[in-house]
């Protein structure tokens, strides 16, 4: 037969690993939530420089097709056929 002493001691315990968990559990979530903002972030920083890269792409390309000429710029449009 179990002392008197386990009928505070065990529920002692159990009510100790649940703050424990409790706490360990809190800090994990946030530690988390702490690196999925800074991964959306890095990720969002990312997607910036790529569309920066992409419109000076863009830019040149466009400086490079204007540099031709305005006979470069007319050969792209065709004339319709009701013209």
């Amino acid at each position: 037969m179990p002392s008197s002493a386990h009928i505070i001691y065990i529920p002692a315990m159990i009510l100790v690993g649940v703050m424990l968990g409790f706490i360990l559990g809190s800090r994990a979530a946030r530690n988390a939530f702490d690196m999925e903002r800074k991964r959306d972030a890095e990720r969002a920083e990312a997607r910036a420089r790529r569309e920066e890269r992409k419109r000076a792409r863009q830019a040149a390309a466009d400086a490079e097709a204007g540099g031709q000429g305005e006979a470069g710029a007319d050969a792209d449009e065709r004339p319709t056929a009701g013209a």
